[in-house]
């Protein structure tokens, strides 16, 4: 048997009011009053797709209780990088082998569904493990219907053949070079042509004929369909393929349009592991994946779905929102509007490439050390150790700090140092068994901070050199909002 062992989803914190956004640019216009229902999901400006896969992978992994993956596949159309491995950045930073392989799925909104097809495929081929990240952030331009109905969020999900959650019972997959929309290789934003043509010329022209297509290789009947996933947020257009297909209404799965919006590739998987979280041993789930054709997949869940729960999950993460009525601050999040960011702002950022790579382990997977004579951990590892009684040297081996409980021991918010989002929030932040490190602190309101307070490292954006095009990423401290301690991998 093979199929999905673990899934888990990140929602960042941050949730644009629709209708904010629709008044500020109803001058021009109007018509975007139509589409100011709910809230969207955006990033805070230290998130990005990498960011995102890493907190959706945490969620998944929650307390090691799944096996390391044999592979890393990462599916995005917004990566950071147009040549750099960022499956693999995402992989340093959750701390796993360098003996990984990895791979990055893009240029299609399908690239996450495709790229499930394939991920299973090889599991059944070589009896390994894969785990499958799913993260989007898209830029749109102001003003836009793209801007309303977007949202940004990561989902990941654990392939294998043990201990199987949910057993993948076949696909069916179409090519077809149907353009809704395209993004140019030097553009920064999407371009779309107008909506019925996506609906009646694509959506219901194709997607009926995938469905039809995994019917007839599993056998299953469309009428015993259990949860229909299909990533569309147009409502009435998920109902009438449902329909053509001979699917029934009751199967449709929540779009999640007016809780954070539409996550382009993302959108499927985030859409399953909501699925995944409500399903019952026995039903079936039928998930569809768009964009230049269609993806069908069939899965039946097993008696074990109800035995694994990720550390949040999605809806964990939706609970957790803040409503952001700032749309001046989306768009400066987004690098939509330029402003004066002060004489602070202008220092030169560049990264050191060559410390970049011999400081890693702390950097990007944030390990510190403990000490074989003494058991004293600390961070960042040194060569020696700070043990008031010990100072032995060279006796410390590897100690991952990313999943350790921690609280503030004190903090500080400043309004002279430059940051994008002021003031900026920093603190010495200890952890549970020892170890302590100065920190920013993301995800807070000024007032909000408080010396105790229970946090959790997550990995984020440190800074950008803008002249280069460089992300530069570490680890920083943010609310523990849900039990006031850490879980992680462990």
């Amino acid at each position: 048997m093979i199929g999905i062992t673990g899934y888990g989803a990140y929602v960042p914190r941050m949730r644009l009011d629709r209708r904010t956004a629709a008044d500020a640019n109803a001058w021009f216009n109007p018509a975007l009053k139509g589409l100011a229902k709910g809230v969207r999901s955006m990033c805070n400006w230290d998130e990005d797709s990498v960011t995102m896969a890493v907190a959706a992978a945490l969620d998944c992994l929650h307390g090691g209780a799944l096996p390391i993956p044999g592979a890393l596949h990462l599916a995005s159309t917004t990566l950071p990088f147009m040549d750099r491995d960022c499956a693999g950045l995402v992989a340093a930073a959750l701390g796993l082998p360098e003996e990984l392989g990895t791979a990055n799925l893009t240029a299609t909104q399908r690239a996450a569904t495709s790229g499930l097809v394939t991920a299973l495929k090889s599991v059944a081929a070589d009896a390994g493990t894969i785990l499958l990240l799913a993260s989007e952030h898209r830029r749109t331009k102001a003003g836009s219907a793209l801007e309303m109905i977007s949202g940004d969020a990561a989902a990941a999900l654990m392939l294998g053949r043990e201990n199987v959650l949910c057993e993948f019972l076949g696909g069916h997959q179409l090519t077809v070079d149907f353009v809704d929309h395209y993004r140019g290789a030097t553009e920064a934003f999407d371009y779309p042509w107008e909506d019925r043509w996506h609906r009646d010329q694509g959506f219901m022209e194709i997607a009926p004929r995938a469905l039809a297509g995994l019917f007839e290789k599993t056998g299953a009947a469309p009428a015993a369909v259990d949860h229909f996933v299909m990533p569309e947020t147009v409502r009435g257009v998920t109902a009438k393929v449902a329909a053509a297909a001979g699917i029934p209404d009751r199967a449709i799965a929540d779009s999640l349009g007016d809780e954070m919006g539409a996550a382009g590739t993302a959108h499927a998987l985030v859409m399953l592991a909501d699925v995944l979280a409500k399903a019952k041993p026995g039903q079936t789930i039928v998930v569809v994946g768009w964009g230049q054709g269609c993806d069908a997949l069939l899965f039946r869940a097993t008696d074990r779905i109800t035995d694994f729960r990720p550390r949040l999950g999605l809806r964990g993460h939706l609970a957790l929102g803040r409503e952001e009525k700032l749309y001046t601050k989306f768009l400066a999040f987004n690098g939509l509007i330029e402003m004066e960011r002060g004489l602070r702002s202008e220092v030169d950022k560049q990264t050191a490439l060559s410390g970049l790579y011999r400081n890693r382990k702390l950097l990007t997977s944030f390990v510190g050390g403990k000490c074989r004579s003494c058991g004293t951990v600390q961070i960042p590892k040194s060569n020696v150790c700070v043990g008031p009684n010990c100072g032995a040297t060279g006796a410390q081996v590897d100690h991952p700090m990313a999943d350790v409980a921690a609280s503030l021991q004190s903090w500080t918010a400043d309004r002279l140092t430059y940051t994008p989002d002021p003031p900026q929030h920093f603190g010495m932040v200890v952890f549970a068994g020892g170890g302590r490190i100065l920190a920013d602190i993301s995800d807070v309101d000024p007032g909000e901070v408080y010396v105790g307070m229970p946090v959790r490292m997550e990995f984020r954006i440190k800074d950008f050199d803008d002249s280069r095009g460089f992300t530069r990423y570490f680890w920083k401290a943010t609310p523990d909002r849900v039990t006031g301690t850490n879980a992680g991998v462990g």
